[in-house]
Protein backbone atom coordinates (compact mmCIF):
# COMPACT_ATOMS: atom_id res chain seq x y z
CA UNK A 1 0.00 0.00 0.00
CA UNK A 2 2.71 2.36 0.94
CA UNK A 3 4.56 1.36 -2.19
CA UNK A 4 1.63 2.42 -4.37
CA UNK A 5 1.44 5.73 -2.62
CA UNK A 6 5.07 6.32 -3.24
CA UNK A 7 4.70 5.51 -6.99
CA UNK A 8 1.77 7.92 -7.28
CA UNK A 9 3.75 10.71 -5.64
CA UNK A 10 6.67 10.06 -7.99
CA UNK A 11 4.39 10.13 -11.02
CA UNK A 12 2.81 13.32 -9.77
CA UNK A 13 6.27 14.90 -9.51
CA UNK A 14 7.27 13.76 -13.06
CA UNK A 15 4.17 15.21 -14.81
CA UNK A 16 5.13 18.91 -14.39
CA UNK A 17 8.63 18.16 -15.57
CA UNK A 18 7.30 16.53 -18.71
CA UNK A 19 4.92 19.41 -19.33
CA UNK A 20 7.78 21.89 -18.94
CA UNK A 21 9.87 19.98 -21.47
CA UNK A 22 7.06 19.99 -23.97
CA UNK A 23 6.49 23.72 -23.50
CA UNK A 24 10.18 24.49 -23.93
CA UNK A 25 10.28 22.44 -27.12
CA UNK A 26 7.27 24.33 -28.48
CA UNK A 27 8.83 27.68 -27.66
CA UNK A 28 12.12 26.69 -29.26
CA UNK A 29 10.24 25.54 -32.33
CA UNK A 30 8.39 28.81 -32.58
CA UNK A 31 11.65 30.75 -32.20
CA UNK A 32 13.22 28.69 -34.97
CA UNK A 33 10.24 29.31 -37.25
CA UNK A 34 10.34 33.07 -36.55
CA UNK A 35 14.09 33.18 -37.21
CA UNK A 36 13.60 31.28 -40.43
CA UNK A 37 10.87 33.69 -41.55
CA UNK A 38 13.02 36.73 -40.64
CA UNK A 39 15.99 35.28 -42.51
CA UNK A 40 13.96 34.57 -45.59
CA UNK A 41 12.38 38.04 -45.45
CA UNK A 42 15.75 39.74 -45.08
CA UNK A 43 17.08 37.79 -48.04
CA UNK A 44 14.14 38.91 -50.17
CA UNK A 45 14.64 42.52 -48.97
CA UNK A 46 18.32 42.35 -49.81
CA UNK A 47 17.48 41.00 -53.24
CA UNK A 48 14.97 43.78 -53.81
CA UNK A 49 17.48 46.41 -52.62
CA UNK A 50 20.17 44.91 -54.83
CA UNK A 51 17.78 44.97 -57.79
CA UNK A 52 16.90 48.60 -57.11
CA UNK A 53 20.54 49.53 -56.71
CA UNK A 54 21.44 47.74 -59.93
CA UNK A 55 18.59 49.51 -61.72
CA UNK A 56 19.69 52.86 -60.27
CA UNK A 57 23.27 52.27 -61.36
CA UNK A 58 22.12 51.36 -64.85
CA UNK A 59 19.96 54.54 -65.08
CA UNK A 60 21.99 57.67 -65.97
CA UNK A 61 22.20 60.35 -63.29
CA UNK A 62 21.92 63.90 -64.66
CA UNK A 63 22.21 67.40 -63.26
CA UNK A 64 19.59 69.88 -64.41
CA UNK A 65 19.36 73.66 -64.70
CA UNK A 66 16.58 76.02 -65.76
CA UNK A 67 16.97 78.58 -68.57
CA UNK A 68 17.79 82.03 -67.23
CA UNK A 69 15.41 84.87 -68.03
CA UNK A 70 17.46 87.91 -69.09
CA UNK A 71 16.28 91.48 -68.42
CA UNK A 72 14.55 93.29 -71.32
CA UNK A 73 17.21 96.02 -71.38
CA UNK A 74 20.71 94.95 -72.24
CA UNK A 75 24.00 96.78 -72.00
CA UNK A 76 25.99 96.11 -75.14
CA UNK A 77 29.68 96.94 -74.67
CA UNK A 78 31.98 97.07 -77.70
CA UNK A 79 35.65 98.04 -77.97
CA UNK A 80 36.78 100.86 -80.21
CA UNK A 81 39.24 103.74 -80.44
CA UNK A 82 38.85 107.48 -80.77
CA UNK A 83 39.50 109.22 -84.07
CA UNK A 84 39.71 112.85 -85.03
CA UNK A 85 36.64 114.20 -86.77
CA UNK A 86 38.93 115.28 -89.61
CA UNK A 87 42.61 114.48 -89.99
CA UNK A 88 44.71 115.66 -92.91
CA UNK A 89 48.39 115.16 -93.74
CA UNK A 90 49.93 118.25 -95.34
CA UNK A 91 52.40 117.82 -98.21
CA UNK A 92 54.47 120.32 -100.12
CA UNK A 93 53.05 121.46 -103.45
CA UNK A 94 56.39 122.90 -104.56
CA UNK A 95 60.01 121.73 -104.29
CA UNK A 96 62.63 123.54 -102.28
CA UNK A 97 64.17 123.91 -98.83
CA UNK A 98 62.18 124.52 -95.66
CA UNK A 99 63.00 128.07 -94.68
CA UNK A 100 61.03 128.30 -91.43
CA UNK A 101 58.22 126.60 -89.52
CA UNK A 102 55.85 128.54 -87.27
CA UNK A 103 53.73 125.87 -85.55
CA UNK A 104 54.76 122.80 -83.58
CA UNK A 105 52.85 119.79 -82.23
CA UNK A 106 49.99 120.68 -79.92
CA UNK A 107 49.47 124.11 -81.48
CA UNK A 108 45.90 125.11 -82.17
CA UNK A 109 45.61 126.56 -85.66
CA UNK A 110 42.94 128.40 -87.60
CA UNK A 111 41.94 127.73 -91.17
CA UNK A 112 44.46 129.34 -93.53
CA UNK A 113 47.00 130.06 -90.77
CA UNK A 114 50.65 129.94 -91.89
CA UNK A 115 52.49 126.82 -90.79
CA UNK A 116 55.78 127.05 -92.68
CA UNK A 117 57.57 128.68 -95.61
CA UNK A 118 59.58 126.95 -98.30
CA UNK A 119 62.47 128.57 -100.19
CA UNK A 120 62.19 127.84 -103.93
CA UNK A 121 65.07 129.51 -105.86
CA UNK A 122 64.51 127.37 -108.96
CA UNK A 123 60.82 128.27 -109.13
CA UNK A 124 61.70 131.94 -108.65
CA UNK A 125 64.09 131.83 -111.61
CA UNK A 126 61.58 129.98 -113.77
CA UNK A 127 58.96 132.58 -112.94
CA UNK A 128 61.31 135.42 -113.86
CA UNK A 129 62.15 133.71 -117.15
CA UNK A 130 58.45 133.08 -117.89
CA UNK A 131 57.62 136.74 -117.29
CA UNK A 132 60.45 137.85 -119.60
CA UNK A 133 59.24 135.44 -122.27
CA UNK A 134 55.75 136.83 -121.89
CA UNK A 135 57.01 140.41 -122.31
CA UNK A 136 58.97 139.36 -125.40
CA UNK A 137 55.93 137.62 -126.88
CA UNK A 138 53.79 140.65 -126.14
CA UNK A 139 56.24 142.94 -128.01
CA UNK A 140 56.26 140.61 -130.98
CA UNK A 141 52.48 140.56 -130.97
CA UNK A 142 52.34 144.35 -131.14
CA UNK A 143 54.68 144.35 -134.14
CA UNK A 144 52.63 141.61 -135.84
CA UNK A 145 49.46 143.60 -135.19
CA UNK A 146 50.94 146.76 -136.81
CA UNK A 147 52.19 144.78 -139.79
CA UNK A 148 48.81 143.11 -140.28
CA UNK A 149 47.01 146.46 -140.27
CA UNK A 150 49.54 148.02 -142.66
CA UNK A 151 49.37 145.13 -145.15
CA UNK A 152 45.61 145.20 -144.96
CA UNK A 153 45.65 148.88 -146.02
CA UNK A 154 48.11 148.20 -148.81
CA UNK A 155 45.92 145.37 -150.11
CA UNK A 156 43.00 147.74 -150.39
CA UNK A 157 45.24 149.95 -152.56
CA UNK A 158 46.29 146.87 -154.60
CA UNK A 159 49.88 147.55 -153.58
CA UNK A 160 50.38 144.00 -152.21
CA UNK A 161 48.84 140.69 -152.99
CA UNK A 162 46.14 139.07 -150.88
CA UNK A 163 48.54 136.23 -150.07
CA UNK A 164 51.00 138.55 -148.42
CA UNK A 165 48.23 140.26 -146.46
CA UNK A 166 46.92 136.90 -145.22
CA UNK A 167 50.41 135.90 -144.08
CA UNK A 168 50.70 139.01 -141.92
CA UNK A 169 47.25 138.41 -140.44
CA UNK A 170 48.19 134.78 -139.64
CA UNK A 171 51.41 135.95 -137.97
CA UNK A 172 49.35 138.23 -135.73
CA UNK A 173 47.00 135.39 -134.77
CA UNK A 174 49.95 133.13 -133.95
CA UNK A 175 51.47 135.88 -131.80
CA UNK A 176 48.21 136.24 -129.87
CA UNK A 177 48.15 132.51 -129.17
CA UNK A 178 51.80 132.56 -128.06
CA UNK A 179 51.02 135.42 -125.67
CA UNK A 180 48.10 133.48 -124.19
CA UNK A 181 50.40 130.48 -123.64
CA UNK A 182 53.03 132.69 -122.03
CA UNK A 183 50.44 134.21 -119.70
CA UNK A 184 49.23 130.73 -118.73
CA UNK A 185 52.78 129.63 -117.95
CA UNK A 186 53.33 132.71 -115.79
CA UNK A 187 50.12 132.04 -113.86
CA UNK A 188 51.12 128.39 -113.33
CA UNK A 189 54.49 129.38 -111.90
CA UNK A 190 52.92 132.09 -109.76
CA UNK A 191 50.48 129.53 -108.38
CA UNK A 192 53.34 127.09 -107.74
CA UNK A 193 55.33 129.81 -106.00
CA UNK A 194 52.35 130.63 -103.80
CA UNK A 195 52.65 127.13 -102.38
CA UNK A 196 55.84 128.30 -100.67
CA UNK A 197 53.43 129.29 -97.90
CA UNK A 198 52.16 126.12 -96.21
CA UNK A 199 48.82 126.86 -94.51
CA UNK A 200 46.29 124.91 -92.40
CA UNK A 201 43.40 123.47 -94.46
CA UNK A 202 40.97 123.72 -91.50
CA UNK A 203 40.91 124.72 -87.85
CA UNK A 204 42.28 122.11 -85.48
CA UNK A 205 45.35 120.90 -83.64
CA UNK A 206 48.77 120.21 -85.12
CA UNK A 207 49.46 116.63 -84.05
CA UNK A 208 52.61 115.94 -86.09
CA UNK A 209 55.58 117.83 -87.54
CA UNK A 210 58.00 115.79 -89.66
CA UNK A 211 60.43 118.40 -91.06
CA UNK A 212 62.86 120.97 -89.77
CA UNK A 213 64.59 124.06 -91.13
CA UNK A 214 66.85 123.30 -94.09
CA UNK A 215 65.17 120.02 -95.03
CA UNK A 216 64.80 119.35 -98.74
CA UNK A 217 61.16 118.84 -99.66
CA UNK A 218 59.73 117.72 -102.97
CA UNK A 219 56.35 118.48 -104.41
CA UNK A 220 53.72 115.76 -103.97
CA UNK A 221 53.43 112.84 -101.58
CA UNK A 222 56.13 110.62 -103.09
CA UNK A 223 59.40 109.64 -101.46
CA UNK A 224 60.42 109.51 -97.83
CA UNK A 225 59.61 112.18 -95.25
CA UNK A 226 57.37 114.14 -97.62
CA UNK A 227 54.60 114.56 -95.06
CA UNK A 228 55.28 117.97 -93.52
CA UNK A 229 52.50 118.26 -90.92
CA UNK A 230 49.33 116.53 -89.79
CA UNK A 231 46.38 118.63 -88.65
CA UNK A 232 43.39 117.12 -86.81
CA UNK A 233 39.98 118.48 -85.91
CA UNK A 234 39.16 116.96 -82.50
CA UNK A 235 35.83 118.65 -81.68
CA UNK A 236 33.71 116.62 -81.98
CA UNK A 237 35.64 113.37 -81.68
CA UNK A 238 34.63 110.50 -83.94
CA UNK A 239 34.23 106.84 -82.97
CA UNK A 240 33.74 103.95 -85.37
CA UNK A 241 32.40 100.76 -83.81
CA UNK A 242 31.47 97.46 -85.47
CA UNK A 243 28.11 96.26 -84.11
CA UNK A 244 27.39 92.50 -84.43
CA UNK A 245 24.69 91.61 -86.92
CA UNK A 246 22.27 90.33 -84.26
CA UNK A 247 22.19 93.82 -82.67
CA UNK A 248 22.04 95.78 -85.92
CA UNK A 249 18.26 96.13 -85.83
CA UNK A 250 18.45 98.19 -82.63
CA UNK A 251 21.12 100.59 -83.94
CA UNK A 252 19.95 103.63 -85.86
CA UNK A 253 20.60 107.34 -86.09
CA UNK A 254 20.05 109.16 -82.79
CA UNK A 255 20.69 106.18 -80.49
CA UNK A 256 22.59 107.33 -77.41
CA UNK A 257 25.92 105.77 -76.46
CA UNK A 258 27.97 105.98 -73.29
CA UNK A 259 31.74 106.17 -73.71
CA UNK A 260 34.30 104.98 -71.16
CA UNK A 261 37.99 105.83 -71.63
CA UNK A 262 40.56 103.65 -69.89
CA UNK A 263 42.90 106.64 -69.56
CA UNK A 264 40.16 108.65 -67.77
CA UNK A 265 38.79 106.29 -65.08
CA UNK A 266 35.58 107.38 -63.42
CA UNK A 267 34.66 109.78 -66.23
CA UNK A 268 31.92 109.05 -68.72
CA UNK A 269 31.09 110.77 -71.98
CA UNK A 270 27.98 110.54 -74.10
CA UNK A 271 27.44 110.73 -77.83
CA UNK A 272 24.90 109.82 -80.46
CA UNK A 273 24.91 107.59 -83.50
CA UNK A 274 25.11 109.93 -86.52
CA UNK A 275 25.20 107.34 -89.30
CA UNK A 276 25.66 103.66 -90.12
CA UNK A 277 26.91 101.92 -93.22
CA UNK A 278 23.43 100.41 -93.80
CA UNK A 279 25.16 97.21 -94.85
CA UNK A 280 26.50 94.14 -93.04
CA UNK A 281 30.14 93.35 -93.69
CA UNK A 282 30.06 89.75 -95.01
CA UNK A 283 33.54 89.10 -93.64
CA UNK A 284 32.90 90.12 -90.02
CA UNK A 285 29.08 90.08 -89.93
CA UNK A 286 29.08 93.52 -88.33
CA UNK A 287 27.49 96.91 -88.99
CA UNK A 288 29.93 99.84 -89.16
CA UNK A 289 28.53 102.60 -86.94
CA UNK A 290 29.77 106.16 -86.40
CA UNK A 291 29.32 108.02 -83.11
CA UNK A 292 30.18 111.69 -82.58
CA UNK A 293 31.11 112.85 -79.07
CA UNK A 294 31.42 116.57 -78.17
CA UNK A 295 34.97 117.45 -77.09
CA UNK A 296 35.09 121.20 -76.41
CA UNK A 297 37.84 121.02 -73.79
CA UNK A 298 40.00 118.53 -75.71
CA UNK A 299 39.98 115.84 -73.01
CA UNK A 300 39.36 113.10 -75.54
CA UNK A 301 42.52 112.36 -77.49
CA UNK A 302 42.54 110.68 -80.91
CA UNK A 303 43.88 107.15 -80.79
CA UNK A 304 42.70 106.48 -77.20
CA UNK A 305 41.11 103.12 -76.42
CA UNK A 306 37.39 103.39 -75.68
CA UNK A 307 34.58 101.14 -74.52
CA UNK A 308 31.25 101.98 -76.14
CA UNK A 309 28.07 101.06 -74.25
CA UNK A 310 24.64 100.86 -75.88
CA UNK A 311 21.51 100.47 -73.72
CA UNK A 312 19.36 98.30 -75.98
CA UNK A 313 15.70 97.58 -75.21
CA UNK A 314 14.33 94.24 -76.37
CA UNK A 315 10.62 93.44 -76.36
CA UNK A 316 11.07 89.70 -76.92
CA UNK A 317 11.94 87.71 -73.74
CA UNK A 318 15.46 86.34 -73.88
CA UNK A 319 16.54 82.99 -72.43
CA UNK A 320 20.12 81.90 -71.87
CA UNK A 321 21.60 78.56 -70.89
CA UNK A 322 25.19 77.45 -70.23
CA UNK A 323 27.11 76.60 -73.35
CA UNK A 324 27.81 73.08 -72.04
CA UNK A 325 24.08 72.31 -71.90
CA UNK A 326 23.87 71.83 -75.67
CA UNK A 327 24.22 68.75 -77.83
CA UNK A 328 25.60 69.31 -81.32
CA UNK A 329 24.49 66.58 -83.68
CA UNK A 330 23.88 66.14 -87.37
CA UNK A 331 20.28 67.28 -86.90
CA UNK A 332 21.52 70.57 -85.43
CA UNK A 333 21.90 71.92 -81.88
CA UNK A 334 19.67 70.25 -79.32
CA UNK A 335 18.95 70.48 -75.60
CA UNK A 336 18.14 67.46 -73.41
CA UNK A 337 15.07 68.25 -71.29
CA UNK A 338 13.88 66.02 -68.43
CA UNK A 339 10.09 65.61 -68.46
CA UNK A 340 7.78 64.98 -65.52
CA UNK A 341 8.14 61.24 -66.09
CA UNK A 342 11.94 61.59 -65.69
CA UNK A 343 12.49 60.74 -69.32
CA UNK A 344 14.71 62.61 -71.75
CA UNK A 345 13.20 64.81 -74.45
CA UNK A 346 15.66 66.04 -77.08
CA UNK A 347 14.46 69.46 -78.24
CA UNK A 348 15.81 71.29 -81.27
CA UNK A 349 16.85 74.83 -80.32
CA UNK A 350 17.69 77.94 -82.28
CA UNK A 351 20.84 79.63 -80.98
CA UNK A 352 21.19 83.42 -80.95
CA UNK A 353 24.14 85.30 -79.49
CA UNK A 354 27.14 83.55 -78.00
CA UNK A 355 28.26 85.11 -74.70
CA UNK A 356 31.17 82.74 -74.13
CA UNK A 357 30.08 80.69 -71.13
CA UNK A 358 26.40 80.98 -72.06
CA UNK A 359 24.34 81.20 -75.24
CA UNK A 360 21.06 82.83 -76.11
CA UNK A 361 18.16 80.56 -77.06
CA UNK A 362 15.77 82.10 -79.55
CA UNK A 363 13.31 79.21 -79.70
CA UNK A 364 12.87 75.62 -78.56
CA UNK A 365 12.93 76.06 -74.75
CA UNK A 366 10.70 77.55 -72.06
CA UNK A 367 11.72 79.20 -68.83
CA UNK A 368 10.47 76.29 -66.71
CA UNK A 369 12.18 73.47 -68.65
CA UNK A 370 14.60 71.20 -66.78
CA UNK A 371 17.64 71.18 -69.06
CA UNK A 372 20.40 68.62 -68.56
CA UNK A 373 23.75 70.25 -67.78
CA UNK A 374 26.67 68.61 -69.57
CA UNK A 375 24.62 65.94 -71.36
CA UNK A 376 26.30 62.78 -72.57
CA UNK A 377 26.47 62.18 -76.30
CA UNK A 378 24.85 58.78 -75.71
CA UNK A 379 21.58 60.23 -74.38
CA UNK A 380 18.60 59.19 -76.45
CA UNK A 381 15.06 60.51 -76.72
CA UNK A 382 12.76 58.81 -74.18
CA UNK A 383 15.62 57.42 -72.07
CA UNK A 384 14.79 57.35 -68.31
CA UNK A 385 17.18 59.23 -66.04
CA UNK A 386 17.49 60.16 -62.41
CA UNK A 387 18.07 63.74 -61.31
CA UNK A 388 21.15 64.28 -59.18
CA UNK A 389 21.25 66.98 -56.53
CA UNK A 390 23.50 69.87 -57.48
CA UNK A 391 26.62 70.46 -55.41
CA UNK A 392 25.48 73.96 -54.53
CA UNK A 393 22.27 72.56 -53.05
CA UNK A 394 24.16 69.88 -51.12
CA UNK A 395 26.32 72.51 -49.45
CA UNK A 396 23.34 74.60 -48.23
Amino acid sequence: MEQQLLEREEQTKQRPARRGGYLLAVILGLIFVVLAIVGISSRFAERRALAKETEAIAMPSVEIIHPKQEPPQQDLALPSSLQAFAESPIYARTSGYLGHWYKDIGSKVRKGELLAEIETPEIDQELSQARATRDQTEAQLKLAQSSAKRWETLQKMDAVSAQESDERTSSYAQGAASLAAANANVRRLEQTESFKRVTAPFAGVLIRRNVDVGALVNAGNGGANQELFVVADVDPIRIYVDVPEVYSGAIHRGVSARIEISALPGQQFTGNVVRTSDAIDPGTRTLRTEIDVPNPNGKLLPGSYAQVHFALKEDVPRLTIPANALLFRAEGPRAAVVGQDNKIQLKTVNIGRDFGTSVEILSGLAAGDSVVLGPSDSLEDGEPVQIAQRKEEQQR
